[in-house]
């Protein structure tokens, strides 16, 4: 892939046209885009929970319509084999050669649909490819293409033949974000609008997989003060201390939670973190990665989402940042 640059205005508008596009698609859910589009600049993961018939699938193929970008699909099932996902060697007679044949997670999108039908072991092998963007078949790495970014779906209510994730993957996914349903004067405009599938078949790629490389190096250097990184830090350690908390935010994921503010300053056009991008971000890159005590899985992320709300209200918010946030107001 040619490396190219790109001027920070010139991106701005870009993803303005991406989030644009997509809320086309996908009606009421501005803050949820902003949410995808912060991931995919941040080179992070997106689990997307929710009931069915929410549009997950609809947002994750809209995304990967309106990026000059291979998309591959993953149904997950308790069947599905990891080399239905990665690949497999397959021996060629003429050439007296085994030669590798790409799985669908050998894309720059990848859609892995309700993710917690597959088993553990299958499970297991997407691990590589969302930490160090590569796979491992017969011994032989295979680098993933750039931009890559995996989508999951998976549906919180449906128990029976499912398996729930590990928490070593769970900490891998950026961000868990739940779409929920539309207000009812959205689902009336919905109705008023069903030609989703239509729209998806006739998109045009807005920006291209270069181009979306070039935005995820500038995100890495957007500035964030050291104010707001001991304010990550006392939001990591209170979530260690709270009462219902088995174990609290790794460095892991203060350093998620960090890249992925990077990413959302950028996006507004900014070149360096503010309180209010941190405190934007919170729910949907800390909640999933705290265990609880006791509680339901029914309820468990109800309640990891209120855990973070009520360690974001006892951390006090940092006011002056030095460098370039000087005498910014949180």
């Amino acid at each position: 892939m040619r490396k190219i640059r790109i001027e920070h205005e010139y991106a701005v508008e870009l993803l303005n046209r991406l989030g644009n596009r997509i809320a086309d698609v996908i009606i009421g859910k501005k803050q949820e885009i902003q949410y995808i589009i912060a991931a995919m600049l941040s080179e992070g993961h997106v689990l997307l929970e929710d009931v069915p018939g929410t549009g997950k699938t609809m947002l994750i193929r809209t995304v990967a319509s309106s990026l000059n970008c291979a998309m591959g699909r993953i149904q997950c099932t308790p069947d599905v084999m990891p080399a239905d996902v990665t690949g497999v060697s397959i021996y060629h007679v003429q050439a007296g050669e085994f030669r590798f044949r790409p799985g669908p997670l050998m894309n720059n999108i990848v859609l892995a649909d309700e993710i917690n039908r597959a088993s553990p072991r299958t499970q297991s092998s997407l691990l590589e490819a969302m930490e160090e963007r590569s796979v491992t078949v017969d011994g032989t790495t295979h680098a993933l293409p750039r931009p890559f970014l995996l989508l999951a779906t998976q549906n919180p209510l449906q128990f029976e033949g499912t398996y729930r994730l590990p928490e070593a993957q769970l900490d891998r996914f950026m961000m868990r974000i739940t779409l929920g349903y539309p207000e009812p004067e959205q689902e009336v405009e919905l109705l008023s609008r069903v030609r989703s599938q239509e729209m998806l078949e006739n998109m045009h790629p807005i920006m291209l997989a270069e181009e979306v490389v070039a935005m995820q190096r500038e995100v890495r250097q957007v500035h964030v003060d050291t104010v707001i990184k001991q304010y990550l830090v006392g939001v990591a350690v209170a979530t260690r201390a709270h009462d219902a908390v088995r174990l609290g935010i790794s460095p892991r994921g203060t350093l998620a939670w960090m890249t992925a503010a990077q990413a959302y300053a950028y996006a507004q056009g900014r070149s360096y973190v503010i309180p209010d991008d941190v405190q934007s971000l919170a729910v949907p890159v800390l909640s999933h990665r705290i265990q609880l005590k006791l509680v339901n899985r029914a309820d468990s992320s109800e309640v990891q989402e209120q855990v973070i709300r009520e360690v974001l209200s006892s951390v006090p918010v940092p006011v002056q940042m030095g460098g370039q946030g000087r005498g910014r107001k949180a």
